[in-house]
């Protein structure tokens, strides 16, 4: 353990001691594709079938029915 100099005992007592946090690291930011191939197949299901258009329609009203 040092030994701490008059002058920061000083400087201690007459400004106070500041205790800082550790800096936050920064995540990476990831760059993400935007695509519309999953709304596509989910409107239109794996075979482009009419009657997933019509589910995909029954599902979009059943949630803006009470907006």
């Amino acid at each position: 353990m040092r030994k701490a100099e008059e002058q920061e005992i000083h400087a201690a007592i007459t400004t106070g001691i500041v205790f800082k946090g550790a800096k936050l690291k920064q995540k990476p930011a990831e760059a993400k594709v935007k695509t519309k191939a999953k709304k596509k197949t989910y409107i239109t299901g794996l075979h482009g079938s009419g009657s997933a258009k019509m589910k995909a329609e029954i599902r979009r009203k059943r949630a803006n029915r009470h907006k």
